[in-house]
């Protein structure tokens, strides 16, 4: 009998269920107003130029050329952002900046946003004031040594000195790493990465240790890089990308979707060479990414809804960013590795334009 009466009262419920999702079979959302332009934005539009932070020591990621001008794969983010909001990616103020200047130089308003090989960490981005966007380059830190030197591993380097730039993660990195093995050694820390080398160079370090991508920029570059050889051994985590200020959501919210917009853009095959075919595209997800069609998503970020057509025709898709910058036909010769689409085995994976 209580069987019964159980079943009848689960049945019952069940009735009453089925009625009311019949009568509203989908709950009613009621989308929230479009954020006002926020306050970095609007500085940026005012005086039709954005501020961004860089490194200037790091080739194949923030380098001055010969002529003085700003290259590499950081700076192109800075441009990629600038052609979405101003329609014009060489409206770029660079502001070169040493590790230890980040965080006051984007609390101060210094700067209106850092592309300069950052590594995303809980206590960055709770205590620095930033707001850190998609991860650009997924690295990892390594040790460099001179090739004669005969060291081949951590161990090696027991009683000696390594040397790396102030204000960074590689400092903790490389003391973990060698007190988790018992390894005593001396830390030497520079302002920048020039100092770096310079020591290394005469003679006052046995090491000199920050992101392997950080290394292979400084070997492909060094007068004689087979004088060098970074050690095959990674020691940490580094995922690397732009910051900007906690402060301004509405700017953070621009930056974040202008990186994945780069990457969708790749996996979509849509480059610099050939956007203006996909125009035309019936595809209603490439219709929505470079607003085409009556979509209106660039509307939601308070930027024309054809941003994306802007970034790509002016600068490219993440893959033509990495390859000029860093690829096959460069100095560096990075393999692309897990910064390659997820599609081809990497972590690069951008959320639904929608």
């Amino acid at each position: 009998m209580k069987r019964v009466v159980l079943l009848t009262v689960v049945f019952a419920l069940l009735v009453v269920s089925g009625a009311a999702l019949a009568q509203d079979p989908t709950p009613t959302v009621t989308p929230l107003p479009i954020p006002e332009v926020g306050g970095v934005t609007q500085a940026i539009l005012d005086r039709g130029s954005l501020i961004c932070g860089v490194n200037q020591t790091l080739p194949g990621f923030g380098f001055p050329n010969d002529a003085g001008e700003f290259q590499g794969f950081d700076v192109d983010v800075c441009r990629a952002v600038a052609a979405a909001i101003l329609g014009d990616a060489s409206a770029v103020t660079y502001r070169p900046l040493t590790a230890s200047e980040r965080q006051p130089a984007l609390v101060s308003g210094e700067v209106d946003m850092i592309s300069r090989n950052t590594t995303m960490t809980l206590s960055r981005d709770t205590l620095w004031g930033a707001t850190f966007a998609p991860t650009t380059f997924y690295d990892g830190q390594g040790v460099m040594v001179m090739a004669d030197s005969g060291i081949a591993t951590l161990e090696d380097i027991a009683g000696g000195t390594i040397c790396t730039n102030a204000g960074t993660t590689t400092e903790q990195n490389i003391t973990d790493a060698m007190s988790s093995r018992g390894l005593d050694f001396e830390l030497q820390t520079f302002q920048d990465f020039n100092g770096v080398m310079a020591a290394f160079y005469e003679g006052r370090c046995d090491a000199v240790t920050t992101d392997v991508s950080g290394l292979v920029s400084q070997k492909a570059s060094a007068p004689d890089p087979g004088s060098l050889l970074i050690l095959d051994l990674v020691i940490s985590k580094e995922p690397l990308g732009p910051m900007t200020p906690q402060a301004d959501t509405q700017f953070a919210d621009i930056v974040r979707w202008v990186v994945y917009g780069l990457i969708q853009a790749e996996e979509s095959g849509i480059t610099s060479e050939n956007v203006e075919s996909f125009l035309t595209s019936e595809d209603p997800s490439i219709q929505r990414l470079l607003g085409t069609n009556g979509n209106t998503l660039g509307s939601t970020l308070n930027l024309p809804n054809d941003f994306m057509v802007q970034v790509i025709s002016q600068v490219g898709n993440y893959g033509e960013i990495f390859d000029r910058n860093l690829g096959p036909d460069t100095i560096f010769g990075l393999a692309r590795g897990v910064n390659a689409l997820w599609t081809e085995g990497g972590l690069m994976y951008s959320p639904p334009f929608r």
